[in-house]
């Protein structure tokens, strides 16, 4: 298996070098963090919920894709209203959690936090790891504010959107109903 095969909606980036980056971003997140492809395939996106049954390659497409339809919608309704970059949003989707690849860790068959998530949560990871590779910046600004960690920064629209898709898998996560 290829990471491209693993997660797709890397192939909708349409600028070849973007593209190239963002794969090598994950390629090192992986090898940091001491990760297989395999190993994504049974690692929780989130260690926030107990019990999560969406595996980490799951939640960052399902996510790129929620990002890839309300640009359309966005689009479509408005025209070039609003200046959104698609490639842009796309990468930022696809970068802005890679680094809980360093920031978990499995022991004795268990994910846990590393030792990493001490001292830097995801937000500020993703964006080094983005950094050594010359990820433009309206690219990082996605990973760095798309979390609580931005919420005092503003937004540009790319994060905007990725911040409200991210939040509605997450959030959808959390959701437990009331029986009765």
């Amino acid at each position: 298996m290829t990471l491209t095969e693993l997660i797709p909606e890397i192939n909708e980036i349409q600028d070849t070098e973007l593209r190239t980056k963002v794969i090598a971003v994950w390629e090192e997140a992986l090898a940091e963090g001491g990760w297989t492809l395999a190993d994504l395939e049974s690692m929780p996106y989130t260690l926030l919920v107990e019990n999560v049954d969406i595996c980490f390659p799951e939640h960052v497409s399902v996510v790129c894709r929620l990002c890839i339809a309300m640009e359309g919608v966005l689009r479509e309704a408005y025209g070039e209203r609003y200046a959104i970059s698609r490639d842009h949003l796309i990468a930022g989707a696809l970068l802005a959690d890679v680094g809980k690849l360093l920031e978990f860790r499995k022991v004795d068959g268990e994910y846990v936090w590393s030792s990493t998530y001490e001292y830097l949560r995801h937000p500020f990871t993703s964006v080094a790891l983005c950094y050594k590779h010359g990820i433009p910046e309206a690219v990082m600004h996605i990973a760095a504010t798309h979390s609580w960690e931005g919420d005092k920064f503003k937004r540009r629209p790319e994060s905007i959107i990725f911040h409200h898709a991210d939040f509605t898998d997450f959030d959808l996560t959390k959701y437990k109903p009331t029986e009765g």
